[in-house]
């Protein structure tokens, strides 16, 4: 079942961290997995930028919705609502989450940031789960 609701967003530049060149899927030189960044967390790096979220204790400010190929290209990023995001582990339903080192969604630890709630579950790593944003 689809949980993705309408959400709020804003488009800003990306930096290095989340500007991936994935390519066409099966052209050569595409890469493999052709995900990019996509569906990760995300938080402000500069002026008019947002990277990857790598830290527990990072302001994340929504999901990058779509796959920055280059360097400056523009982010989409969710805000508010209901999102789809790369899990970084198995998750169950109704957990609170926060990102790992890599921008996906993993359960909290000791005095890290809540980013979401997750009101799906996640069988593995690397599954997409919907999560119910809750950024400060």
């Amino acid at each position: 079942m689809a949980y993705e609701e309408t959400l709020r967003s804003v488009s800003l530049d990306s930096d290095s961290s989340i500007a991936v060149y994935t390519g066409v899927p099966g052209l050569p030189g595409s890469a493999s997995p052709n995900s990019g960044k996509q569906f990760r967390f995300v938080k402000v790096t500069g002026a008019h930028k947002v990277g990857l979220a790598t830290d527990p204790a990072d302001a994340a400010v929504g999901v990058s919705q779509n796959k920055p190929q280059v360097l400056g290209e523009a982010t989409t990023v969710a805000t508010h609502g209901i999102s789809m995001v790369q899990a970084g582990a198995a998750l169950a339903a109704g957990l609170p989450v926060t990102t790992d080192s890599d921008g996906r969604a993993v359960g909290l630890g000791t005095g890290d940031a809540t980013y979401g709630i997750t009101v799906g579950s996640s069988g593995a790593a690397d599954e997409l789960i919907p999560v119910l944003l809750r950024l400060n």
